[in-house]
């Protein structure tokens, strides 16, 4: 929660900064101070509101791999680097004939717009926590064992093992998985199946933990208890959903691994290119398409 809470901000102020750099970067370009300005919104959200990314991309780099972290750091960095050298020292290229363009308004949008996804997939997490923390509260807390002479007793639910004889009444949580042994009753299984009709349950029948009993009441000998149960198996299995990447993110990150290092190797084809035939003010072209492959 805390964890959501904090990129929540993250993605608000990205937002919030981005939004005037966009608006002055379409449409008043040529508006005095108008750089100094977009510079000023934009550093805060590359580097402050960003910093995971770059951080995410050294670690990845030390390691000798590249993923989505690295694009966004690379694109963001570079075209923030270029567009504060040209905001600076625009004569560099006025003085060869060329306009000093910025990438401002690129660089933060990007970081916010990944921000934002990155918001609704810690949002879609949260709400699977809220998910396992219901599931959990399906299983009770205290069981009703029958003993050999006919008396009950109250016994705590991890107590139980296999085999022990367990009364169930009328409106309570059925504890563990098992086989009715006595007595006759419906179930609501609704939990497992989504069905909303309650099961009737007779000597021989299976039942399972959290689903719960109606108007009737019935023993059952206990088959599955703790982590066995088909509802802690289902707690699992959701807790590792939460946990694991989805199919398409993986292919991204397999993408991105390949991509990077290739679109990085084109910059330097195209800087290298352009060095070599590039003639007169053959260093700027060539620092010029070489960022703009990258960016």
């Amino acid at each position: 929660q805390k964890h959501y809470e904090a990129v929540k901000q993250r993605t608000i102020w990205s937002s919030v900064l981005s939004a005037p750099v966009v608006v002055i970067g379409m449409f008043f370009m040529d508006m005095p101070f108008g750089n100094y300005i977009m510079m000023a919104l934009a550093t805060p959200v590359v580097f402050y509101f960003g910093r995971s990314f770059f951080v995410n991309a050294w670690k990845q780099a030390k390691h000798g791999k590249a993923n989505m972290d690295t694009l966004v750091a690379l694109s963001t960095g570079i075209a923030w680097l270029f567009s504060a050298f040209n905001t600076f020292f625009p004569e560099f290229w006025h003085a060869r004939g060329l306009h000093a363009h910025v990438y401002f308004e690129a660089a933060a949008v990007v970081i916010a717009f990944i921000s934002l996804g990155k918001m609704l997939e810690e949002k879609a997490k949260s709400n699977t926590s809220s998910a396992i923390k219901k599931l959990m509260g399906l299983q009770p807390k205290t069981v009703t064992l029958m003993l050999e002479d006919g008396q009950t007793q109250e016994l705590p639910v991890s107590q139980v093992k296999q085999n022990y004889i367990l009364l169930v009444k009328p409106g309570e949580k059925i504890p563990v998985d098992g086989q009715v042994t006595g007595g006759q009753s419906f179930v609501d299984e609704s939990m497992i199946t989504g069905e909303p009709v309650p099961v009737e349950k007779k000597t021989g029948d299976k039942v399972f933990a959290g689903t719960i009993n109606q108007k009737g009441s019935f023993r059952f000998r206990a088959e599955k208890v703790g982590a066995e149960t088909l509802l802690s198996q289902i707690i699992k299995m959701v807790q590792e959903a939460q946990g694991s990447k989805a199919p398409v993110q993986k292919l991204v990150d397999k993408i991105a691994g390949i991509f990077v290092p290739i679109v990085i190797g084109i910059a330097v084809l195209t800087f290298a290119a352009w060095m070599l035939f590039g003639g007169d003010n053959a260093f700027t072209h060539a620092l010029l398409t070489a960022v703009t492959v990258l960016v």
